[in-house]
């Protein structure tokens, strides 16, 4: 659910679908834009060895959330099973942007459904949730 609070700051109110947040989310992306060639003469080649050396770490980091996704949706069917058939609790989680700021358990579908309506009102009336998650957790 997106609400917006008094500031006009955009906050989302929803449930966490499996265990753990992503925390490589958006970096994918990050990186320079080099020549895609090697070249034919040993200039371009030591340009383009350079030029791999760099991007070296962003490709690591690609290679990285390129697994986590994997994982994630490996591990999706059974946490959708866990948390529906079995009835594991779900975590209700508010993001200032998207920016994670704070989570809260909540019980089976219909309570985690009443708590992002209250959580939703309750950022709306003003009154920020504490904060649990991110960098900074002592200041508001």
């Amino acid at each position: 659910m997106k609400v917006r609070d008094h500031t006009g700051q955009t906050w989302r109110v929803t449930r966490r679908w499996v265990p753990w947040r992503r925390r490589l989310k958006g970096f994918v992306d990050a990186g320079p834009n080099l020549p895609s060639g090697l070249g034919d003469d040993p200039i371009s080649l030591v340009i383009g060895l350079i030029g791999l050396i760099i991007m070296l770490p962003f490709v690591i980091l690609a290679l990285v959330a390129g697994l986590e996704l994997l994982l994630v949706l490996l591990v999706l069917p059974f946490a959708i099973l866990g948390r529906v058939l079995l009835g594991r609790h779900w975590t209700v989680e508010a993001r200032k942007g998207f920016r994670p700021w704070s989570e809260v358990k909540a019980g089976g579908w219909s309570d985690s459904r009443q708590k992002i309506q209250d959580l939703a009102a309750a950022i709306e009336r003003g009154d920020v949730p504490p904060r649990t998650l991110g960098e900074d957790r002592t200041s508001p």
